[in-house]
């Protein structure tokens, strides 16, 4: 409890530092001459916007590579290595069943496939339902926490892995759908090109709900995008919790799942990283997942996403910019953090400083840039050929719509920081809901 105590002051002390001087970049230009004040934005769109261009660009290429070596690669049966699929659930009564069903239906060699559902102190039918299906299915494995356990996510997988004893790990979200080749194709894509921890695409299963949904099918296909270029450009590659496919020693090497972070996926990429472990994201076949329907569930899911991507960076920062890393990785990493963490932060103070002082803004050049190619990213992860749900088509009416849904981090973000630098943080593992709406497709 002390250690955890004192990594959150830690973390608070860093939060702070970090927005005062996202503060004071923000302000600064305020003060310069007209003529200069636009420099340091012009400056880092050039900069910054020619990694963003150069990533979003030289995507196709490691999405070609990538795709065509799961096609082409086939699965030697007899020396196929032992998987554990785990599922931590809690209240998952709506897709629990509709889970084991697929999982069931995997097709992996007899006898080096087990099942384990940890069910993390459900209060609702999840147990009983989960009672009724371990008769049905032999193989499958379930596993009893207390709600009061601790730990989240990360607790319920940590207990899992004193069970288990498979060669790699697959790790799903309640609410995942999936190929029944799954296994067949991606065990052989990691094991060609050595990677010890690869993530799947994630794929929207209801798209269609609403504007809000549709946007979000469309943020992940150009999360691939730009994932698979900063893979391509010799940067780093991020898990995403749902579909992550993970080699038993490396997560091992890691100290398993950090119980002390919000976001057990966005750690452990650091963690594997910082350890040498080689990651990789595989566009086909993905994994399908449920998109949050309404603004007040994004905004809970959005603050969770934005705390644990920040914690990362401020406890791992030392290793970030050591020579653990190679120089293209570290480029590539403080690239994406000024671009997803600060430039939403210096926005909001230049905007503040913009209505205190009646000047005019001062980075709108780089956020204009930053803009533009998001919605270049939407468009090539749109149009590309694709297995799973049917992806949004983006007509310019939609890449203008979804690029205005992007602003929401421009909130979501510096209101974050602003939370995390000024109060204690005391760990809460928030789980979003799943309607479990969309049918079976076996």
């Amino acid at each position: 409890m002390a250690t955890a105590a004192v990594r959150g002051e830690r973390r608070r002390g860093k939060t702070a530092l970090f927005l005062i001087v996202c503060g004071w970049a923000g302000s600064v230009p305020h003060w310069l001459e007209p003529t200069r004040s636009l420099w340091p934005a012009i400056t880092l769109a050039f900069l910054l916007g020619g990694y963003c261009l150069q990533t979003v660009l030289r995507d196709r290429e490691q999405w070609l590579k990538n795709s065509n070596s799961a096609l082409a690669k086939s699965l030697n049966e007899e020396n196929a290595p032992r998987v554990d699929v785990l599922v931590a659930a809690r209240d998952e009564e709506a897709v629990i069943e509709r889970l084991v069903i697929r999982l069931t239906a995997l097709r992996y060699p007899q006898g080096k496939l087990s099942i384990w559902i940890i069910d993390d102190g459900s209060k609702d039918q999840t147990p009983l339902i989960l009672e009724d299906l371990c008769e049905k299915f032999p193989n499958l494995n379930v596993i009893q926490r207390t709600r009061s356990a601790g730990g989240g996510k990360s607790g319920a997988l940590n207990q899992a892995l004193t069970k288990i004893s498979g060669d790699w790990l697959l790790i799903l979200d309640a609410d995942a759908q999936f190929q029944e080749d799954l296994l067949y194709r991606l065990i052989p894509f990691a094991q060609e090109d050595g990677f010890e921890a690869v993530q799947l695409r994630k794929a929207v299963v209801n798209a269609d709900q609403n504007l809000l949904t549709k946007f979000q099918a469309m943020e992940m296909a150009m999360d691939a995008v730009i994932q698979h270029g900063r893979l391509a450009g010799g940067g780093v590659v991020e898990l995403r919790g749902n579909g992550q496919f993970l080699k038993r020693t490396a997560l091992e090497n890691c100290g398993g799942f950090n119980e002390e972070t919000v976001t057990d996926d966005l750690d452990l990429s650091f963690r594997l990283l910082t350890s040498g472990a080689l990651l990789s994201i595989l566009w086909d076949p993905p994994v399908e997942e449920e998109a949050v329907e309404s603004l007040p569930t994004l905004w809970k899911q959005r603050q969770r996403w934005a705390e644990g991507g920040l914690q990362r960076f401020f406890d791992y920062w030392p290793l970030l910019i050591s020579n653990k890393l190679k120089f293209t990785q570290r480029r590539d990493l403080a690239c994406f953090f000024l671009l997803q963490y600060a430039l939403p932060i210096v926005s909001f103070f230049d905007l503040l400083t913009t209505l205190l002082t009646r000047t005019m803004p001062t980075y709108w050049p780089l956020s204009f840039v930053a803009f533009s190619v998001s919605g270049l990213a939407y468009w090539r992860g749109c149009t590309r050929s694709s297995e799973g749900p049917t992806l949004p088509e983006p007509r310019p009416t939609t890449l203008l719509l979804a690029i205005i849904y992007l602003l929401h981090w421009f909130v979501v973000i510096p209101w974050v920081t602003m939370r995390m630098a000024l109060f204690p943080k005391k760990l809460v593992w928030a789980k979003t809901n799943h309607r479990g709406n969309q049918p079976i497709k076996v």
